[in-house]
């Protein structure tokens, strides 16, 4: 048996096992290190990760993705009933008051809880695992955001034992990104020294975490964490699809938000844009063939009116960051390093405003997307090496 680890993410996870005496994030059947978090529902079979990210468009009211944040929260809850109308495929009420996803499978209307939807593609990440390892998983490390509430984390735990997993810790993102930063460092000081702070800021693409670590040789500790919970890479896309609605609706009488398919066609070409833009500050065109009722759209965007249009998000980047110095009782000088991960991370005027905070040039020594992955594995390792019970 072996023990691996799942960064099971709001748009895609990653697999990470120890072996050949190294961490290594291993690849699915598309030879991809990425798997989209992604469950597609036909009349004949169920699609997972890659497959079922190509029926995003053809199927997307059968397509889920995104369905992270709706772990152990009630149908009823506030943020879940916010979230109800922006979303292309149904929810329901579970009998237990929880939220489920109500689709058409196998041509009948089913509901499926949050937790049974997440050990469907915990049950592809096992296979992915099975596959490269070549023998069985059974245990394993998930990661969750440092905010998740106590039943959020039970509902990831249920939803594990589903897939057939032993789930033998969850562990903080922010926590396994330390880990992996720590782990390869052979400069770090002596224990009897002073500790070496390091901050940590993950922007992913629904959530916003930072952590400042204190590093010795042989030695890491969280001294604070502090996160935006509703800020994350989807808020760009957000203010280009708006912007790109209003801008179809004047120039080609289209009303864009009325039709689900072409509104998910939209939300991909504007994603792709916004990744373009981080590293080219020219304009450039967006064009969809036959977005809708036979009409092909055009626009453009640069990168200065797009970082205008972002203002008020760009604004949510530093508080967190002042919560987090104050937390730990540091100040800006006592900082070695701030290290970046998380796919929003590439935005320039994110690294901007982070980098002008601290007042240093920052660091990626660390993979943006698979940090987490690696530090998962990390943990597993040294709980097998210490013969470290389950629960404790």
């Amino acid at each position: 048996m072996s023990v691996v680890g799942f960064d099971v993410g709001f748009m895609n996870c990653y697999v990470a096992v120890a072996r050949a005496g190294g961490i290594e994030t291993v690849a699915n059947e598309y030879s991809d290190r990425c798997t989209p978090a992604c469950v597609s529902f036909g009349p004949r079979n169920r699609s997972i990760g890659a497959a079922a990210k190509s029926q995003i468009v053809t199927n997307s009211k059968n397509t889920v993705q995104g369905f992270k944040r709706f772990h152990g929260r009630a149908f009823s809850d506030p943020f879940v009933q916010s979230l109800k109308n922006s979303l292309v495929y149904d929810i329901a009420q579970m009998p237990s008051g929880t939220t489920g996803i109500k689709v058409m499978y196998m041509e009948e209307e089913k509901v499926f809880s949050i937790e049974q939807v997440t050990a469907m593609l915990l049950t592809k990440l096992k296979e992915t695992a099975e596959n490269a390892l070549k023998k069985p998983v059974a245990d394993c490390v998930v990661s969750v955001p440092c905010y998740y509430t106590d039943a959020e984390r039970r509902s990831v735990i249920d939803a594990a034992q589903i897939a057939g997993l032993n789930c033998l810790r969850l562990m903080n993102e922010t926590t396994a990104v330390a880990l992996a930063y720590g782990i390869y460092k052979q400069d770090l000081p002596a224990p009897e020294e002073k500790a070496r702070n390091v901050v940590f800021v993950d922007l992913g693409h629904s959530g916003y975490q930072t952590s400042v670590c204190a590093f010795n040789k042989g030695k890491l500790k969280v001294l604070a964490t502090a996160c935006d919970p509703l800020l994350g890479g989807k808020d760009f896309d957000e203010v280009l699809v708006n912007h790109f609605c209003e801008e179809f609706g004047k120039k080609y009488k289209l009303d864009v938000k009325s039709k689900p398919r072409a509104l998910v066609r939209l939300y991909q070409e504007c994603e792709k844009l916004k990744k373009l833009m981080s590293a080219n500050s020219s304009d450039l065109p967006l064009n969809i063939e036959c977005f809708m009722n036979d009409i092909d759209v055009s626009g453009h965007m640069n990168r200065g009116h797009f970082e205008e249009m972002c203002v008020e998000i760009l604004a949510r980047v530093e508080p967190p960051l002042h919560s987090l110095l104050e937390q730990a009782k540091l100040k800006k000088e006592d900082v070695y390093a701030v290290e970046i991960i998380g796919g929003a991370s590439r935005i320039p005027a994110v690294k901007e405003r982070i980098s002008k905070f601290f007042g240093k040039e920052l660091s990626t020594t660390l993979n943006a997307d698979e940090a987490v992955a690696r530090g998962l594995i990390v943990r597993c390792f040294l709980r097998t090496t210490q013969h470290l019970s389950p629960k404790c």
